[in-house]
């Protein structure tokens, strides 16, 4: 039991082993997509153990949600560096990775061994609806902590009309937010602050030991020599196991391909887990080929019974992209859909070590800055029209079966919906009964 200190008091320094444990617990419970990932760590983190006070959490989550990859590890990789250096960045954004793509390999493996099985099959089913109200919630739940005013209201409405009707592409709708927010930042500041202007950690939940006062630590201060030697070191470790790859099986390899995809997918893809899906169904199912249309949004369904990021169902698209390719042949089939996981989820994540390793000591310059913080505020609203967005395009899939409407997956989502937003259903629990409903379903109509 971890004993209740004085709100006027700040907790003592974590070492880095405890800090270890916390962050191997998270990588295990942190189930809920991103949006309950970060919900949890802030509940831990800011509230219960104080380790970091709520304006610097979302001064930091608000970078992690400019910057494209998945924002719940970049900001635990985040929260680790500035507690305990670049070996706590690492070891926190390792531990949180690991557990998810372990048993994700394991998930993928049954479901292309026994997914023909009718209860597996019907799992799936039921599941799937879930997984279109689970978006939905997490767009609502990122949506109240960033819409605090009509100006984050009509950029969220806005970046929706975009992407879902529009068409435009996501890094340009995040480049228009970013600028509404550099404009508005000076015009009215009070529209962009950070999380709100009524936000005070030290009278919600006492000081912290990374407190909104407490001075920058000596290692997170901004130098470019730092900033060019994590870039060059993170950069040249991700050329050498491309270059690795390419001169053992040839770059036009299946695994050479997919280093240089979930590459691009990491480097060009912004507003972490739910904005990147989008780019890779069309790479994987439509450029390359590695996975169906209906296997990507059961591999999504798999990532939302998991804990850690849900972009690691990019693990998924890798193990089935391995193993439906044979990589190794026809006898080494589950190897090679570990092969396709592994390089899927190493060029997935590495990006975002890098940008968190070399860009952390910038961004802690801007602390205060409304000026500068205002474009991460701002866009942290359109990721929320972006998120709904996503919610359509696999309702779409989900919902309509051959040009018909399928009600009782209908019917599923819709009881998810009350669940979640009406009765504070957990994800897990929520998940199980959808699963259990679809079984139900899959043996009544066979």
């Amino acid at each position: 039991m971890q004993t209740m200190l004085p709100r006027d008091t700040a907790p003592p320094p974590v070492t880095l082993s405890r800090a270890f444990w916390y962050w191997l617990k998270l990588g295990f419970i942190s189930f809920g997509g991103p949006a309950g990932q970060i919900a949890m760590m802030h509940t831990e983190l800011v509230e219960r153990r104080r380790w970091i006070s709520e304006q610097r959490f979302l001064h930091a989550l608000n970078y992690c949600m400019l910057l494209p990859g998945p924002e719940a590890t970049q900001l635990a990789v985040y929260i680790g560096w500035l507690m305990h250096r670049t070996r706590g960045g690492i070891i926190a954004g390792a531990l949180f990775v690991l557990p998810s793509l372990l048993l994700l390999m394991l998930l993928s493996w049954i479901y292309l061994a026994y997914g023909s099985l009718p209860v597996v099959a019907g799992t799936l089913y039921g599941i799937k609806p879930a997984v279109v109200a689970i978006v939905l919630a997490a767009a609502w739940r990122i949506g109240t902590r960033s819409l605090r005013n009509p100006a984050m209201i009509a950029i969220a409405i806005a970046a929706f009309l975009a992407i879902a009707v529009v068409g435009l592409p996501f890094p340009a709708i995040v480049l228009a937010a970013a600028v509404i927010g550099l404009t508005g930042g000076r015009a009215w500041p009070h529209l962009f602050q950070v999380g709100g202007a009524t936000l005070d950690s030290k009278a919600s939940y006492g000081l912290a030991i990374i407190d909104d006062i407490t001075p920058t630590p000596a290692h997170a201060r901004f130098s470019p020599k730092h900033l060019l030697k994590v870039a060059l070191i993170g950069g040249g470790l991700g050329a050498a196991v491309w270059l690795l790859l390419a001169s053992r099986y040839g770059a036009s390899h299946t695994l050479a391909q997919m280093g240089w995809f979930f590459t691009k997918a990491a480097m060009l893809t912004f507003g972490g887990a739910y904005a990147v899906l989008p780019y890779v169904y069309q790479g994987g199912v439509e450029q390359y080929h590695w996975l169906t249309a209906t296997q990507m949004i059961d591999g999504l369904a798999l990532g939302e019974t998991t804990p850690g990021p849900l972009i690691m169902i990019v693990a998924f698209v890798g193990f089935v992209g391995g193993w439906t390719h044979a990589l190794f042949g026809t006898d080494s089939l589950l190897l090679a859909g570990v092969a396709g996981a592994a390089v899927a989820a190493f060029f997935t994540f590495l990006p975002s070590f890098i940008f968190i390793l070399a860009g952390g000591p910038l961004v802690e310059s801007t602390r205060g800055n409304v000026r500068m913080t205002a474009p991460l505020t701002a866009i942290s609203a359109a990721v929320v029209g972006v998120i709904v967005s996503l919610a359509l395009f696999f309702g779409q899939h989900v919902f309509f079966v051959d040009g018909r409407i399928d009600w009782p997956a209908v019917a599923i989502s819709a009881a998810a919906c009350i669940a979640l937003f009406r009765f504070k259903t957990g994800t897990i629990k929520l998940i199980a009964a959808c699963a259990l409903a679809g079984l139900m379903l899959s043996y009544w109509n066979g």
